[in-house]
């Protein structure tokens, strides 16, 4: 396998800690490196599928690169076949991403290619510009919600890399994405609206973005870009409110 010639001790893609051992290797979550294997629940290979459908508070997982992946688990692959089936189930086509992202010329579709053969309701998110669009990729696309290496681009927007996100390239704009797209544009045509707020006022509403963003217990679905309290949401407004108030994103001090 071409990936385990790169890493001949231990890797850890995304969330998933690779290790060799005798006659074949171990997984487990990042989190767990420490843990001693007893106190980690032992499991065939198969039943990785049904581990990595849910969260821990029991939500589908429509993404499997979000950073959600529960705790608590090991696996111990046989062989090179082992592996690659337990690394499938648990990051579809990560590792066949991986390959093709080594090429001189990897097969990368940035973001305007990939919205321009969109068609039906799809097609309004060729209508976003760059600075929109770039807003709507950092909102969606953030490492709190995916930790796909993000090797496609819009505008001016730079690609991530691998110490920011995981060694998981993502070659494409995605389903998730691509609906985030199409409701940013959708609230882009609507009437606007024209407040009058102070500084204070408007640090007061982005801390309270904030607040909400750290919450970990949201039932809005990943995929329901309607809800005003889908997380992805309520990043794309932050990114829309700090340059009004001249407020940095955190861990960032103003200039």
């Amino acid at each position: 396998m071409a990936f385990l010639a790169q890493f001949p001790g231990e890797v850890v893609l995304a969330q998933v800690l690779l290790r060799r051992r005798a006659g074949g290797f171990e997984l487990r979550h990042a989190d767990d490196a420490d843990a001693a294997e007893d106190a980690l629940k032992l499991l065939a290979t198969p039943e990785l599928r049904a581990l990595a459908q849910s969260t821990v508070a029991g939500a589908f997982r429509p993404l499997k690169s979000a950073p959600n992946l529960r705790r608590g688990w090991r696996v111990l692959a046989a062989g090179e076949a082992d592996l690659e089936t337990a690394l499938h189930i648990l990051y579809p086509g990560a590792l066949a991403d991986w390959h093709a992202a080594q090429a001189a010329t990897p097969p990368v579709t940035h973001y305007r290619a990939f919205t321009e053969r969109q068609t039906g309701m799809y097609r309004i998110t060729t209508m976003l510009d760059d600075p929109a669009a770039e807003r709507v990729v950092r909102a969606g696309c953030d490492r709190r919600f995916c930790l796909k290496q993000r090797l496609w681009t819009v505008g001016a927007l730079a690609p991530d890399s691998v110490a920011a996100k995981s060694l998981i390239p993502c070659l494409e704009p995605c389903a998730i994405l691509l609906e985030l797209a199409r409701k940013a544009a959708r609230i882009e045509q609507a009437d606007k609206v024209t407040l009058a707020l102070a500084p204070d006022d408007g640090a007061t509403i982005l801390a309270a973005l904030e607040g909400l963003l750290a919450r970990s217990d949201s039932a809005v679905r990943e995929g329901d870009t309607g809800s005003p309290a889908n997380p992805r949401r309520l990043l794309l407004a932050l990114e829309k409110l700090r340059p009004f108030f001249d407020v940095p994103p955190p861990g960032k001090s103003a200039e």
